[in-house]
């Protein structure tokens, strides 16, 4: 499972985060994600060593990114005084990465932090770069194009379930399983008004089918996510979490992540295009 998890980090640091700040549509990341990869490489490269000082330093070198990543958030929100759901799914995408190198750093070390196992710091590391990270975001920019009821549901349910999830590592798996049912709800809306997008006409069959593919994953993947939080809290069978890493945590970086954030950067350019010629 070390070696799967290994690699879904590895996308989340080197593609799915600056290919997501490139969608954002604010100039003042623009520094930061050119710089992104004199973070992220060093952060990829300790998760091949052994635990240890040259793996926490390596570890330690990506937290700097991130915290520097998630500084634009307070300034952002100074800048824009907007309270808006979709501006709260991007804040909360912005300091997500954050919270994911805190839990690296210590796992690389070898020490737990809060009472978590290392194993568990393993897993905390890519949840907070696809549930936290590319989630929030993939809602925000859903709720940018959908600003209807729905959207506003889906851009404030995404940071509120990730938080309640963040909470329940430390008051219980009742709450952890309360942040489970928020998060999938809120995912499940995602899915729904990015098929709606696929029926749209005029944005191309290979967008249309990554769309297809990010909503049909989503589907199935918080299902799973669900049953796991389930069982953790009532004792129910559920999957193991290697199963989820390979089904649930696969499905969620390639399926959902890497498509959608893809098929939003194709509907980008298209709109770009589009302004242009007009």
């Amino acid at each position: 499972m070390s070696v799967l998890v290994g690699l879904i980090v590895m996308l989340g640091m080197l593609v799915i985060v600056p290919l997501g700040l490139g969608l954002v549509g604010d100039r003042s990341l623009d520094r930061i994600r050119r710089l992104w990869p004199l973070f992220a490489v060093p952060g990829a490269l300790s998760l091949w060593l052994p635990r240890g000082g040259a793996a926490a330093s390596l570890a330690l070198c990506y937290a700097l990114g991130t915290l520097l990543l998630a500084s634009h958030a307070p300034r952002r929100l100074a800048r824009t005084r907007s309270a808006r759901p979709a501006e709260a799914a991007l804040l909360t995408a912005l300091v997500a990465p954050a919270v994911a190198a805190l839990a690296l750093v210590a796992e690389r070390s070898g020490h737990e932090l809060f009472g978590f196992g290392l194993g568990i710091l393993a897993l905390t590391v890519p949840h907070f770069h696809f549930a936290g990270f590319a989630a929030a975001l993939v809602a925000g920019l859903v709720c940018r194009a959908e600003d209807g009821a729905a959207g506003r549901f889906a851009a404030l349910s995404v940071p509120f379930g990730t938080l309640l999830v963040l909470v329940g590592y430390f008051t219980g798996d009742l709450t952890e399983l309360a942040g489970a049912v928020v998060l999938t709800a809120g995912m499940w809306t995602v899915a729904l008004l990015t098929w709606r997008t696929v029926r749209t006409e005029g944005q191309g069959s290979l967008t249309g089918a990554l769309l297809a593919v990010s909503a049909g994953v989503l589907a199935v993947t918080m299902v799973l996510a669900l049953s796991w939080a389930l069982g953790e809290a009532t004792g129910l069978p559920h999957p193991t979490l290697t199963w989820m890493a390979s089904t649930h945590g696969l499905g969620n970086a390639l399926g959902f992540a890497l498509c959608a954030l893809l098929a939003r950067r194709r509907l980008q350019d298209l709109t770009r295009t589009k302004g242009r010629t007009a």
